[in-house]
């Protein structure tokens, strides 16, 4: 079985480093400073996902700091899961436990530990501009053809599409397609109708830009599918003997989620790229991170 995970995991890698590169800071399958020696390399699994972006750009500076090389690979949450657990991957930052992703997590926690609680109570679910009248899922029953039947969420396999696919059932939502694609794109469907005031339905969370630039509300869902998460650093069983200083440097981390949505929106707004707002980020919490360090 074992094998059979390594496999995937290996061929998801060569047809992500197929499709290649567009943001340097985030997605690098090689860093500058990578090595072979792996006692003293640390690798990141990272979705696609701005809120996974911040914190892994953070997590690879403050461990440079502390001598390690650091090789970051952008993979889909399952495949992230995959390697952890077959330790191709050492460290994930953005796991929403213990609802979210909890048909994961409880498919491989087994081999895998929480390291660190990055922050704690975070709302997710159905987004609406603030100017739809509706108010919750019970009421966009209704009126399917008012937003055009689509409800427009992120990849595939990611905790928030598979209970938006529950909340379809629960509520029988026959009218509606549950439209899977990039976060990015996801976006700009949202940005597009929103210029022209027209109704559109997304799924959304918070740390999210998107609250930083619109005004949204999350739609109501009175059968609790989508419940408050903690976010939680991951690793493999045994990161802390493998990797002893890692471990206790990332065993004391945690982050604001205004923070985050901050470099979000930097980051969009600005152009701000999220290994400068992460320097910037180190420089504000020195007191943190020195005794993430030890200092």
């Amino acid at each position: 079985m074992r094998k059979s995970v390594s496999l995937l995991f290996i061929i998801g890698l060569l047809l992500l480093a197929a499709c290649g590169n567009t943001e340097d800071e985030s997605i690098n399958q090689q860093d500058k400073n990578f090595n072979d020696n792996k006692e003293g390399t640390i690798v990141f699994g990272q979705t696609e996902w701005t809120s996974t972006k911040a914190p892994t750009q953070i997590a690879k500076q403050i461990l440079k700091k502390a001598g390690y090389n650091i090789k970051i690979s952008l993979l889909s949450q399952p495949l992230i899961f995959e390697g952890l657990q077959s330790e191709e991957i050492d460290v994930f930052m953005d796991a929403w436990l213990p609802y979210t992703e909890k048909e994961l997590w409880n498919q491989y926690k087994d081999d895998l530990q929480k390291v660190a609680t990055s922050y704690e109570n975070v709302p997710l679910g159905w987004v609406v501009p603030s100017y739809v009248e509706e108010d919750s899922i019970e009421d966009i029953k209704e009126n399917p053809d008012k937003f055009g039947g689509i409800v427009y969420t992120i990849s595939p396999g990611a905790g928030i599409v598979s209970i938006s696919e529950e909340v379809m059932k629960d509520y029988s939502l026959d009218g509606y397609e549950l439209v899977p694609s990039s976060e990015s794109a996801m976006l700009g469907v949202l940005d597009d109708k929103i210029k022209n005031e027209e109704p559109v339905i997304i799924t959304g969370w918070r740390p999210h830009s998107m609250f930083a630039k619109y005004d949204l509300k999350f739609l109501e869902e009175p059968k609790e599918n989508f419940k408050y998460d903690n976010v939680y650093v991951l690793s493999y069983q045994g990161l802390e003997k493998k990797h002893p200083e890692a471990y206790e440097i990332l065993s004391n981390w945690s982050i604001k989620v205004d923070d985050l949505e901050k470099m979000m929106q930097e980051h969009e707004t600005n152009d701000v790229s999220f290994e400068e707002s992460a320097k910037q980020w180190i420089k504000d919490n020195r007191d943190q991170v020195d005794q993430m360090l030890g200092k």
